[in-house]
């Protein structure tokens, strides 16, 4: 155990990170409801912690464009290889469910698509327009991939109305490589930057535990302000399964208090941080964010 950096050794979890199987009439709800539309949730593919409780609420989290992604990220247990053609129904089949569990705010995400010319760019665009023509009350985040610098694609998928867009910078410039190898982080930042020129709610999110320091997430916080970013999720590195990234440490829940005080201090507008937050944990509170 290492206190004075507020890190415990990767070789024990923490009491803090146990989480509760998902159970309940809700869940099940909503476990049919997926099952029936034939469609993806980073809930499941992720391995979220928090799938339990967001289920369980009646929330879920939409993977489009399959699941199946082109990048080979360390950290992600969604599967990569050669993506099968895409669904061009998916979009209504997503608009169907999300009306069909009335949620008051929806959240998409999608695999990288790098092989598509638009990046997926048009399936993401007709998926929010249709769900907000079937449920026009329903405000939707949208968590999207890296465009590789195809700013038409990027302007295609974050015009359809959507409250908030998410993209996830997950880590420091100097773990890129061995994190994320096939992006880069000056990129995404741009990407940030172009969306909130476009006059979007930007949104990012975080992972600690795999090896950064105190310094280097200040430094990134600091980074994403500077490109216009409004909302930040932090939370806990898990190691999906023994073929990705070990977890270099476990980071007490007191750092992660400290992380989102600095990331007020440095000009977010709204900061989520905990050693369970992920991407579209508690993400119906971040629509209303001032920007």
């Amino acid at each position: 155990m290492n206190e004075s950096n507020g890190v415990v050794s990767r070789f024990k979890k923490p009491k803090w990170l146990k989480v509760k199987l998902p159970v309940g009439e809700e869940y099940k709800k909503v476990r049919k409801i997926v099952d029936k539309y034939k469609l993806h949730t980073i809930c499941e593919s992720g391995n979220c912690p928090n799938m339990g409780e967001c289920w369980g609420a009646g929330t879920a989290t939409f993977m489009i464009l399959g699941n199946v992604c082109t990048r080979s990220c360390t950290f992600c247990a969604v599967a990569t290889g050669k993506p099968p053609e895409y669904d061009t129904l998916e979009p209504l089949r997503v608009a169907k469910a999300i009306k069909k569990m009335g949620v008051k705010h929806a959240v998409i995400t999608s695999v990288n698509r790098d092989e598509l010319k638009d990046k997926g760019a048009e399936i993401w665009y007709q998926t929010v327009k249709l769900t907000k023509k079937l449920s026009p009350s329903t405000t939707i985040e949208t968590l999207i991939p890296d465009v590789k610098s195809n700013w038409d694609a990027l302007h295609r998928m974050i015009d359809a109305g959507q409250e908030v867009v998410s993209h996830n910078i997950e880590t420091v410039e100097r773990l890129y490589k061995r994190v994320r190898p096939q992006a880069k982080y000056e990129r995404s930042l741009e990407q940030i930057k172009l969306t909130k020129e476009c006059g979007k709610r930007t949104k990012s999110g975080l992972m600690v535990g795999l090896g950064e320091t105190k310094d280097e997430i200040l430094k990134t916080i600091d980074d994403m302000v500077e490109h216009g970013l409004h909302i930040l999720t932090i939370g806990q590195y898990l190691q999906p399964t023994k073929m990705h990234l070990e977890v270099d440490n476990f980071i007490y829940p007191e750092t992660f208090d400290m992380y989102r005080e600095e990331g007020l201090k440095r000009g977010l507008k709204y900061v989520e941080s905990g050693p369970l937050v992920r991407s579209s944990y508690h993400a119906e509170r971040h629509v209303n964010v001032p920007i």
